[in-house]
């Protein structure tokens, strides 16, 4: 009875940090960085992301060139959220390229998190990124707002040293919204914050 509580009780503990970070990705307790800084200074290694990326074709190609340039960012970050939730650990990615500072801190927090409880993620997650409101671009910096619907059907998280899959808590829905705000650097859009709906269905 005391492993079987205790086996529970780190798989909530893994979901609760993975799939927050996967939305971060599932979130069921949402995730914060430490301090709740704030890095507003555009990565002077931020390459700049075009509207020509394929990346940014693959989800309806939106006619507005920034519109295509915020998905195109925005799954670029998600391409190397991934490579970091594979192995727990961000070192070798470049996440920092597309994720600021609070959108980035939320992630380094899980990715701890999967690493003192010993997991990674396999699988693919599925996403539908669309950015409904178009680009303001009244402001000093053009902002947009990304809507993503996240598809759990494909992904699985294992314990690295049995490679054991751990299930989905039963209340979790298998597909769920995410929001992302994003913002126009001098050199490319940056994902400047992350927030899953982890109870929200799509």
């Amino acid at each position: 009875m005391i492993f079987t509580s205790r086996r529970r009780q780190l798989t909530q503990m893994h979901w609760t940090a993975t799939v927050a970070a996967v939305s971060s990705l599932v979130l069921l307790g949402a995730c914060s960085d430490s301090d709740g800084a704030s890095d507003k200074r555009p990565a002077k290694n931020a390459p700049p992301v075009t509207a020509s990326s394929p990346a940014a074709s693959a989800h309806g190609s939106p006619e507005n060139p920034d519109e295509r340039a915020v998905l195109a960012s925005y799954d670029a970050m998600w391409v190397e959220q991934m490579k970091a939730y594979r192995k727990a650990d961000a070192t070798g990615t470049d996440l920092e390229k597309y994720a600021s500072l609070d959108a980035l801190g939320k992630f380094r927090i899980d990715l701890a998190r999967m690493k003192k409880a010993g997991t990674v993620v396999t699988g693919e997650l599925g996403h539908t990124p669309t950015v409904p409101d178009g680009v303001d671009t009244s402001g000093k910096l053009a902002k947009a707002t990304v809507s993503d619907c996240l598809d759990l059907s494909k992904w699985q998280s294992v314990y690295v040293k049995t490679n054991e899959p751990i299930p989905l808590p039963s209340d979790q829905p298998r597909r769920y919204r995410a929001t992302a705000t994003a913002e126009k650097w001098p050199n490319g859009w940056m994902i400047t914050a992350y927030t899953p709906h982890g109870n929200q269905a799509c």
